[in-house]
């Protein structure tokens, strides 16, 4: 006999997805600690080197590479005994200290009405180790999807998380604008004026603006969640 087709799952309402970087978690305040480490460690000459190498690898990839750059700076200082310590900073670092204020209230408000869902950017062994680290991971109960374009993989999004209605939460406003033309009225953005992205003239003259727009990554611990499902305007 054949196989009898699998049920689809039944779409939820309403799925809340949250970027990572700069929205749950303060990545600027992170790299600004790893640039301070490396200067430590490696000195003022050494660690240009690294961030040169670092914004190539991220202009060739897509998204940042932290460990990826680390290996390529080594085929250049392979005697360097120095770089066991760099990539032990790296995979120790405390995420859960960065997280901003609120930001686990926040999902924790948004998950009693529907599924909270990690989408993030990034490389394919530390971000994920990130997003552990900090606590988000079990936060989410493991509801976490990292791709290299993420607003690319919407298909795949639909597919893991089937929903009626999306919230995007997200500090770039160039990846809400591709999501809103890609789902449209089935996608309410949320724009969270943190980190440096948020701030770019480049960026805000660009991209139209969010559906909402928040101050910090907190208030959504309190927000009328109606207001997001019509994606009424943050005043």
């Amino acid at each position: 006999m054949p196989a009898t087709p699998a049920t689809p799952p039944t779409p939820h309402d309403v799925v809340f997805l949250f970027d990572c970087d700069n929205t749950l978690l303060d990545n600027d305040h992170v790299l600004q600690d790893l640039r301070a480490h490396m200067m430590r460690e490696f000195g003022q000459q050494n660690s240009t080197r690294y961030w040169e190498i670092f914004e190539n690898l991220r202009g060739e990839l897509g998204y940042a590479d932290y460990l990826g750059a680390l290996q390529r700076y080594r085929t250049e200082h392979p005697r360097d005994t120095r770089l066991l310590l760099m990539s032990s900073f790296l995979i120790e670092y405390p995420f859960a200290n960065r997280l901003y204020p609120g930001a686990l209230d926040a999902l924790r408000h948004l998950a009693q009405y529907g599924p909270t869902v990690i989408l993030s950017d990034g490389d394919v062994v530390f971000q994920p180790r990130k997003v552990s680290r900090s606590g988000l991971w079990d936060e989410v109960d493991g509801r976490v999807l990292i791709y290299i374009h993420k607003e690319l993989m919407l298909d795949q999004v639909m597919e893991c998380y089937p929903a009626r209605h999306y919230v995007m939460v997200d500090d770039k406003l160039r990846i809400l604008s591709a999501m809103k033309q890609a789902w449209g009225g089935g996608l309410t953005t949320v724009f969270p004026r943190q980190g440096h992205y948020a701030f770019d003239p480049k960026e805000i003259a660009n991209n139209p603006p969010a559906d909402v727009t928040i101050e910090r990554i907190g208030e959504l611990a309190d927000i009328d969640v109606s207001r997001l499902l019509r994606g009424a305007q943050q005043k």
